[in-house]
C-alpha cells in the first residue's frame, strides 16, 4: 500500500503552491506582514487589531485540526480508491495545501471578511497578513504531518483537546467557527463576547 507522504517532486511542488497563494494574496492588496510593523512567534490577544496578523495564534490549532481531517480524508480515499492508491497518494499533501490556500483566499475576501465581523466575535476583523496566511498553511501540514505519523487515538486525542483548550481559554474554537459563519447564534456571539 502507497504512503500518503509526500515525495521530493510533490514537496517542491506542495512548497511552489504556497508562493503561489502568497503572490495572490499580493495581489489582492493584503498586508504582507502585521501593519503594527512587527512579526511575532506567538499574539494571544484575539480582540485585536494584532490577531491573524503574525505567525500563531489561538486559531493556529484549528488549523492544525484541519491538516487532521485533511489527512483522514486522503486516508479514506486511499482505502476506497485504487486509482487515488496507485496514482495521487504522494499528492496528498499538496492536494490539502490547494484546498487549505483557497480557504485562506476566500478568507480574506472582503465578503468573507464582513461576514466573520457580522456574525462572529471577531468584530474588528481585517483578515490576515500574508505571514499569518501561509503560517496557517503551514500549521495545516503540521497537522497533516503529524496524522500520518501519530496513532488514530492520538491524532483524535490531539484534535478534540485542541477544541476543548481554546473553547476554554477564548470562548471560540473550529467547531463553533463553523456554526457561527454558517448558522449563527445570537446566544454564543454574546456568551463568546463576554470575555
Amino acid at each position: 500500500m502507497h504512503s500518503l507522504q509526500p515525495n521530493r517532486r510533490t514537496t517542491v511542488i506542495t512548497l511552489l503552491l504556497v508562493m503561489i497563494f502568497a503572490l495572490i494574496e499580493l495581489a489582492m492588496h493584503r498586508p504582507v506582514i502585521c501593519p503594527c510593523g512587527t512579526i511575532k512567534f506567538w499574539w494571544s490577544a484575539v480582540q485585536s487589531a494584532e490577531n491573524s496578523q503574525h505567525i500563531a495564534d489561538w486559531y493556529s490549532f484549528s488549523h492544525v485540526i484541519h491538516g487532521t481531517l485533511f489527512y483522514a480524508c486522503a486516508h479514506i480515499l486511499r482505502q476506497k480508491s485504487p486509482l487515488f492508491q496507485q496514482k495521487f497518494c504522494h499528492w496528498a499533501l499538496a492536494i490539502a495545501v490547494m484546498i487549505e490556500g483557497i480557504w485562506e483566499l476566500l478568507e480574506n475576501s472582503p465578503t468573507m471578511i464582513d461576514r466573520y465581523r457580522s456574525v462572529t466575535i471577531s468584530y474588528g476583523y481585517t483578515g490576515d497578513s500574508i505571514v499569518n496566511s501561509m503560517a496557517d498553511i503551514g500549521w495545516m501540514s503540521l497537522g497533516f504531518l503529524l496524522a500520518a505519523r501519530l496513532p488514530v487515538r492520538a491524532t483524535v486525542t490531539m484534535a478534540v483537546s485542541f477544541e476543548l483548550f481554546t473553547l476554554l481559554v477564548i470562548r471560540d474554537n473550529l467547531t463553533l467557527n463553523i456554526l457561527m459563519l454558517i448558522w449563527p447564534i445570537n446566544a454564543i456571539r454574546l456568551w463568546q463576547g463576554a470575555i
